[in-house]
């Protein structure tokens, strides 16, 4: 039996009372109003939908092992850039079919950029004279229209691939996997912005006749090229593999510099000396190494029966999709948004896309708007400031399983950066991934209008958590 001293109560009304609050900070405000100490607890609602799938999800006795695996197979793998070669060599694409990034879609629904970007490859392959006669033949039966994921590729914005594009070969030796990436044209308009004009189409014939080859052989007389090994560099150098990676380029050019040079007599010393200079002078050259790395990261973590991390997170101007690893190839979409940050000259809000490209692969693994601390300077670029970069760095912690052992965040003492997007800590906190992205001009044919940030709308998380749900053991 209990006496009156024994019980919690005692002394509660001889001394100050401590208060905590939950949920809305009018409660904390209203305290501090009238002076009153308060100490906040950080507690959101569980996103809204979610309340049956969280609990048969939280109950699944696979769930902690297999999120387990799922971080020791992403963080253990590797990325080697091994060859780069034609679309049509390495992925078998035929005449007539096309990649693009994000979920799986339709000409029908393709927005102006994908669009744009679909016409300049059509023009690009000798498939239409005009861009009419493109648009018309897209329309019709004899084109195949593919998301990149579905063959193990990424590509960044409208993410087009064409046979005739050069692609680079990433290969992971440690998990076995292959991804593929097309080669960056640049910025301003360009393809994967859904620009086809004249220039744009000139800059992909030279890409396609001296820029391949000459990396094809630079990559062959190197050997493998530890891309992998960039990324924790790039995050020491202010790069966060997403809108920067300025040191990542000059990485890569340094190392394969010496086997360009070295084609001189078999190629002209022109072609050599553009090659050199197109690399170096565009700084989003790595993008397209960095993307392909992320995708083998997450490739390894694939079909992990009762994970809940989430592998793929893509958008293709229409629709935001994403993919579970223990949900297979199933697709989980809705409607993308608009990013909001910075516009180049006089376009504004008016003009931009919603949310396009493969390029989220980055976020996904760790990379892009996951490490915005080690890369303050990228707010200069996508709107916010330092203080928001260093926010939400350490919110992206709340929704993800653990810390990347090699990717080290020095402003936070090298903190590991956050990996592992958790499905089921998404939607308990309510707190969204964060992506950072260039914008496409909505009207096809106009090329990048900007840059900003973007989330993923709440509902695929609702669909993807709905989803795994139904697969937990019935004796769960």
């Amino acid at each position: 039996m209990t006496t009156p001293h024994d019980t919690p109560l005692r002394g509660l009304l001889q001394t100050e009372p401590a208060v905590v609050t939950a949920g809305a900070e009018l409660f904390a405000q209203e305290l501090r109003d009238q002076a009153v100490p308060v100490r906040e607890v950080e507690w959101r609602p569980p996103m809204d939908g979610t309340a049956e799938a969280l609990a048969t999800v939280l109950a699944d006795p696979r769930l902690a092992e297999a999120n387990a695996r799922a971080l020791e197979l992403i963080t253990s793998a590797e990325a080697e850039l091994v060859r780069v070669a034609p679309a049509s060599e390495v992925l078998d694409l035929k005449p007539g079919e096309f990649l693009h990034s994000g979920p799986p879609l339709t000409w029908d629904r393709a927005s102006g950029p994908m669009r744009g970007a679909l016409i300049g490859a059509m023009l690009f392959e000798g498939l239409a004279a005009t861009p009419e006669e493109a648009e018309e033949k897209l329309a019709g039966p004899d084109i195949t229209l593919a998301p990149c994921h579905s063959r193990g590729a990424v590509g960044p914005m409208a993410g087009v691939i064409s046979p005739s594009m050069w692609l680079f070969e990433l290969r992971d030796p440690v998990h076995g996997n292959v991804s593929h990436c097309s080669l960056n044209e640049g910025l301003g308009k360009v393809l994967r912005y859904g620009a086809y004009s004249e220039e744009v189409i000139t800059r992909l014939e030279w890409m396609r006749d001296v820029l391949g080859p000459v990396l094809a052989e630079a990559v062959e007389r190197h050997g493998p090229v530890d891309v992998k090994a960039y990324l924790p560099q790039m995050l020491q150098m202010g790069d966060e593999g997403h809108n920067r990676n300025r040191s990542a380029t000059l990485m890569f050019l340094r190392d394969l510099l010496p086997h360009i040079v070295g084609q001189v007599g078999e190629r002209s010393q022109d072609d050599v000396a553009e090659v050199c200079r197109f690399v170096g002078a565009n700084d989003h050259f790595a993008l397209n190494l960095v993307m392909p790395a992320c995708k083998l990261a997450m490739a390894a973590a694939k079909d992990i029966p009762g994970s809940s991390v989430v592998v793929t997170m893509a958008r293709n101007g229409t629709d935001f999709g994403i993919q579970l690893a223990g949900t297979g190839d199933a697709w989980f979409t809705a409607p993308a948004d608009t990013p909001e940050g910075l516009f180049l000259g006089s376009f504004g809000p008016e003009d931009a896309n919603p949310d396009i490209g493969d390029s989220a692969i980055t976020e996904t693994a760790g990379m892009g708007g996951f490490v915005m601390a080690a890369a303050p300077a990228i707010v200069r670029l996508v709107g916010g400031d330092v203080d928001f970069a260093l926010t939400t760095t350490r919110t992206m912690y709340e929704i993800t399983l653990g810390e990347h052992p090699s990717l080290q965040i020095p402003i936070l003492e090298f903190r590991g950066a956050p990996i592992g997007i958790d499905a089921v800590a998404v939607a308990r906190t309510g707190v969204l991934p964060q992506i950072n992205t260039g914008m496409a001009g909505r009207v096809a044919g106009t090329g990048q209008v900007g840059a900003g940030l973007v989330n993923p709308p709440a509902d695929v998380f609702v669909q993807a958590l709905t989803a795994l749900a139904e697969q937990v053991p019935a004796s769960a």
